[in-house]
């Protein structure tokens, strides 16, 4: 599966890169294959791990900040593996195509 996931305090003013960082920071040590961009952080494994990820990224933020937003999607696809990059390919190539 792979689940694209925004987490961000509430309440912590405008500058919030910090926060967001301690929350990138544990979804970078895990070790599952993640990006980050701009507006979400993708992360792609199995259930339980992917949401023990996003648990303990909401928990980072939560630990700081009176109130913290979450906005999470999932694709949720047995059998597939790579999809991160796998995705993008396809994309990549009928956009070249």
């Amino acid at each position: 599966m792979i689940v694209a996931f925004s987490v961000s305090p509430v309440g912590a003013g405008e500058d919030v890169g910090e926060y967001v960082a301690d929350a990138v920071r544990i979804v970078r040590e895990s070790g599952l294959p993640n990006r980050t961009d701009a507006m979400f952080t993708s992360i792609e494994g199995e259930w339980d791990e992917v949401m023990d990820v996003v648990k303990r990224a909401v928990a980072a933020v939560e630990a700081r900040a009176p109130r913290v937003s979450l906005v999470l999607k999932a694709d949720i696809r047995q059998g597939v593996t790579d999809g991160l990059t796998s995705k993008v390919e396809t994309v990549e190539r009928h956009l070249a195509g």
